[in-house]
């Protein structure tokens, strides 16, 4: 007879303890629902407001003298003088080149935009292959001055922020 019982018991044990287990998670499931309504709402937040950050750091790009491609940057920069650097991250004359421009923008003049282009990166996209294949780019660290209408006016591989300088029409 304590069998019958005893089973009996820890089947309602099992039940109560289960059931307790169910209810506690039905409402942690609501928190964990309400929590991510909340996080998807401040994530829609942040992305519309990237879409205006994005802008914003793209109007302050175009008016830069020395920036990354990006073709809101080549397009806004065309009532200056615009010079495509084509760039390598793993190129050892590059990076210093880099750096340099970055270290002396305030001596470009100011109706001069040197424009960044990623030449053989990992990070280069169709658009800076394409613009390497128009203007004939076989060489990391090369930098070609284009027009209004994008025709090359003069190109010259290697050199710093003294070289553009030199080079520039």
């Amino acid at each position: 007879m304590k069998n019958p019982i005893l089973i009996a018991v820890g089947i309602i044990a099992v039940l109560v303890i289960g059931g307790g287990f169910f209810f506690a998670n039905q409402g942690s499931q609501k928190t964990n629902d309400a929590e991510m309504t909340k996080d998807e709402n401040v994530m829609t937040e942040k992305d519309s407001g990237t879409i205006e950050d994005d802008k914003i750091a793209d109007d302050k790009m175009t008016a830069a003298r020395y920036v990354e491609y990006s073709r809101v940057a080549l397009e806004g920069a065309v009532d200056n003088r615009r010079v495509l650097f084509f760039y390598a991250s793993w190129c050892p004359t590059c990076r210093p080149t880099d750096v340099n421009l970055k270290e002396n923008t305030n001596r470009i003049p100011e109706d001069v935009t040197v424009i960044r282009v990623n030449y053989n990166d990992p990070e280069t996209d169709q658009e800076e292959k394409d613009l390497a294949q128009k203007y004939g780019i076989t060489y990391q660290h090369t930098f070609v001055q284009i027009d209004a209408e994008g025709k090359e006016v003069v190109k010259w591989n290697g050199g710093q922020v003294n070289e553009l300088l030199k080079n520039i029409k």
